[in-house]
């Protein structure tokens, strides 16, 4: 009697835990996001990150950038500090291309082609051409706090005025609840680049 309680109750236990993992991965990979709307942001919500360049180990500069909600031309607007504010409306509303960061909607196992030609602030010039693909949605943890986020990986190659012609391995972290990224890491072969989400609020 008591060996076929014992059974009964191990058989039980397992298929609770059984249907518990497979109820989790169905809800991490059925996760679909749309791009979000004006309508979801609140004047005042603010996002800090911190960011780091290293080469060979060794921490080359580092800062920290801000963006804040604000009310802008009578509508709403990112400010990111000095005097740079742009309206979100016409941030949201822009035309899907090759240089969109994200296609919407995401959902896992997604692909697409990610080209963008580029020009920094000392006059070089150059283009990045990389494979992106949603690699799973997940809780991951940053010094920010812990929430549910997409990892994507862009995986190609850059190129520029000055010669160079390298891989470069771009993964962001895109977190829903946020409305934005929460981590990016960078490795274009001569440094790593990482960027981290270190405070959210309303």
């Amino acid at each position: 009697m008591n060996y076929f309680k014992t059974t009964y109750i191990v058989s039980t236990l397992f298929c609770v835990a059984l249907i518990s993992i497979v109820s989790s991965c169905v809800n991490k990979t059925d996760t679909i996001t749309e791009q979000s709307t004006l309508e979801d942001y609140t004047v005042g919500e603010q996002w800090t990150w911190k960011w780091q360049r290293s080469v060979n180990g060794k921490v080359q500069a580092q800062g920290k950038d801000y963006k804040e909600v604000v009310n802008y031309k009578n509508t709403l607007g990112f400010y990111y500090g000095g005097t740079d504010t742009l309206e979100i409306a016409t941030i949201l509303n822009r035309k899907p291309s090759k240089a969109s960061r994200y296609r919407w909607p995401l959902e896992v196992g997604k692909k697409w082609k990610y080209e963008v030609e580029w020009k920094n602030n000392e006059g070089t010039s150059g283009k990045t051409s990389q494979d992106a693909e949603v690699i799973s949605f997940e809780e991951f943890t940053v010094d920010g706090g812990k929430f549910m986020a997409y990892k994507i990986e862009f995986k190609g190659r850059i190129t520029n005025s000055r010669g160079f012609d390298g891989k470069l391995v771009d993964v962001w972290w895109y977190a829903p609840a946020l409305k934005s990224y929460i981590k990016h890491t960078q490795d274009d072969g001569e440094g790593l680049y990482i960027n981290e989400l270190t405070a959210y609020s309303k």
